[in-house]
């Protein structure tokens, strides 16, 4: 089965930036979001990116203009996902949530769609268990911004099929992406390696080791990444790492159990960019 039809459920800044991706590689997709409000803003971003691509020469106004006519949005999911060939959940991290949505995919869409989650760390053989047929689903971790981060994290869940598999390997390629692919164990290999990382740099600056700008500065110089894990956290939103370090340190234990600059932090607000100011302060 060819992917002729995509649907993105969650117009956040994974599922927008996902959307973008796809019409950009010429596939028809729809947003879904839970209100009109919610999807025109999301539509603004999306044009306010294809207008950054403009201006460094990567595409034309007719490029854009062609990309935004493959972009529908629809608030009612059962208009919204009954002709798709590939949904890509990307809500927020919330277990409950995602089983209710793919309970109700499972009887909205077509019996060969296949249901892709974004999850950064939730089980896919657990999202999978409230749908008929366990075998179409499969984790698609993509990683932020989107359209400008090249990989995406293929997650086999325990009944997900070698066809499965293929398929989204191939779109994932028709869309200009690379994969990695991996059992389905809690936080996979993206999210487990990196909160190892960034809970011990948050534990170097409890403990007074360091600054929180050294160590993003030995981060970027030393390792050649490009944020330190500081900076990086801010502008993906500290708040959703609280969920994640509860989730991995019930299955692996005290080594991701979040430090308490880090609770304290999200306790009073200061969450990253999105509210001004998280490790760093930021300008409104």
């Amino acid at each position: 089965m060819a992917i002729q039809k995509v649907t993105v459920i969650g117009s956040g800044i994974m599922g927008h930036g996902i959307a973008q991706v796809v019409a950009t590689a010429g596939i028809p997709v729809v947003l879904n979001d839970i209100s009109e409000e919610l999807l025109e803003s999301a539509k603004g971003k999306i044009s306010k990116s294809l207008d950054g691509g403009i201006k460094r020469g990567k595409i034309s106004e007719e490029d854009k203009t062609s990309i935004l006519s493959r972009i529908s949005i629809a608030t009612d999911l059962t208009n919204a996902a009954k002709d798709a060939d590939l949904v890509i959940e990307a809500a927020p991290e919330n277990l409950e949530l995602k089983h209710r949505l793919f309970q109700q995919l499972s009887e909205i869409c077509k019996s060969e769609t296949i249901l892709a989650s974004n999850t950064s760390q939730y089980s896919i053989t657990e999202i999978a268990s409230v749908v008929n047929d366990p075998s179409r689903v499969i984790g698609m971790h993509w990683f932020n911004p989107p359209v400008a981060m090249k990989l995406i994290e293929i997650i086999r869940g325990l009944e997900t099929s070698d066809q499965v598999l293929q398929q989204i390997e191939k779109f994932s390629a028709n869309v200009g992406k690379q994969t990695v692919v991996c059992k389905d164990s809690q936080g996979f290999i993206s999210t487990r390696v990196l909160m190892a990382m960034r809970l011990e740099c948050y534990r170097l600056v409890e403990e007074g080791i360091a600054s929180k700008e050294d160590i993003d500065k030995t981060l970027r110089l030393a390792f050649g990444h490009p944020m330190g894990q500081f900076e990086l956290a801010d502008f993906s939103g500290i708040d959703i790492e609280i969920p994640a370090c509860e989730a991995l340190t019930k299955t692996f234990g005290d080594r991701f159990r979040a430090p308490q600059i880090l609770t304290h932090r999200v306790k009073a607000g200061k969450l990253g960019r999105k509210s001004g100011e998280g490790w760093y302060k930021y300008d409104s």
